[in-house]
């Protein structure tokens, strides 16, 4: 019995879904979900570490420069959260090789859904010995680095409608032909209070729960910075923009249960409200442009072209991609939440 199918017969006999049940079971049912069939890493999308070799060159140069900042200590977990193919990584220790306590020194983390893109990650990444774990909690307490590009646009989200002076959230039920559709449940409290403008609002519950991971490892005493890289908006609340891909075209949420990746905007002002409640440092957002120039960008371009001029179209496309605010520059935000009593981190400026 195919996802979808299983869908059809979980509401006729419990009624609708909620968006975030739905986006759940696609992505992660371990039998048909997307993440266990593989996920379509450049198929259905693809991310700034396959765009240029520059994204993951610099964090891992940002990587080294946060090191120093927590004293240099001698031994510390780099995570991944959703490394996807490895490329990230792979670049990011390519680029601090020179560094050889940081590398001494070094335990690879990796927190991945994706079966097929672990073991993708286990051989392009074979020479750090990765380990795979469940989980953020599952990563050893100590002093960490957390990486995470395009991880939170994939919690899950739950979906609220304004009509009148109600609110009513999103479901996914049954037309009249037996097609998934959707539609409203009945009259329902806001999480959080009430929304003071619009008619659609979008919460993922799952950035709580990242908060209250890390505020864990705060209150146990853990010395770490986790740079998040994604898209959303930091100046007010997303309202409805779920939605799904397949082979590099946007289709229909409901068309590919389990076959098409489901996005979400990341709102970026919640997630730094979050952490400043649960005691975290927050630096940023800022765009993914002001990021990477700060980072060197433009300079480690040059420096590309120059070595290979025989791939300058390339090098230069790959790198206006990340940086032009009419491409990914601005789109995406980066924002890093940390344990107290560190520098400000590069790339954030004062903060």
């Amino acid at each position: 019995m195919s996802l979808r199918d299983r869908l059809v017969r979980l509401i006729e006999t419990g009624g609708p879904v909620t968006v975030s049940a739905y986006m759940t079971l696609c992505l992660h049912d371990p039998a048909e979900g997307y993440y266990a069939q593989g996920a379509g890493l450049g198929r259905d999308f693809i991310t700034a570490p396959e765009t240029s070799q520059i994204f993951g060159e610099l964090l891992g140069l940002w990587a080294v420069h946060e090191w120093q900042a927590m004293g240099r200590p001698e031994t510390f977990a780099l995570a991944e959260l959703g490394p996807g193919s490895g490329t990230l990584l792979r670049d990011a220790l390519r680029a601090s090789t020179a560094n050889e306590a940081f590398h001494k020194g070094l335990s690879l983390r990796l927190v991945e859904a994706s079966p097929a893109l672990r073991e993708a990650q286990s051989e392009r990444l074979g020479e750090w010995a990765p380990d795979h774990v469940e989980a953020l909690d599952a990563i050893e307490s100590g002093h960490t680095l957390i990486l995470a590009n395009e991880f939170l646009d994939c919690l899950p989200a739950r979906q609220f409608v304004r009509n009148g002076e109600n609110w009513h959230e999103r479901v996914i039920g049954l037309d009249d032909t037996g097609q998934l559709s959707f539609g409203l449940s009945g009259p329902v409290p806001l999480p959080g209070g009430s929304k003071e403008a619009g008619d659609y609002l979008e919460i993922q519950p799952g950035l709580e729960t990242l908060v209250l991971q890390l505020a864990h490892r705060l209150e146990r005493g853990d010395v770490f910075r986790a740079l998040f890289i994604d898209y959303g908006p930091d100046d007010h609340t997303p309202g409805d923009t779920l939605r799904a891909y397949s082979r590099g075209a946007q289709i229909h949420p409901l068309a590919a249960p389990g076959t098409s990746d489901l996005t979400v905007d990341v709102d970026f002002d919640r997630l730094k409200r979050l952490a400043e409640t649960a005691g975290l440092e927050v630096y940023g957002p800022v765009t993914q442009s002001a990021f990477l120039m700060t980072l060197g960008a433009e300079a480690r371009m040059q420096a590309l072209i120059e070595a290979q001029p025989e791939k300058a179209e390339t090098i230069y496309a790959g790198a206006a991609k990340l940086i032009d605010p009419s491409e990914m520059g601005n789109r995406f935000k980066v924002i890093c939440l940390a344990s107290p009593g560190l520098p400000v981190p590069a790339g954030f400026g004062e903060n």
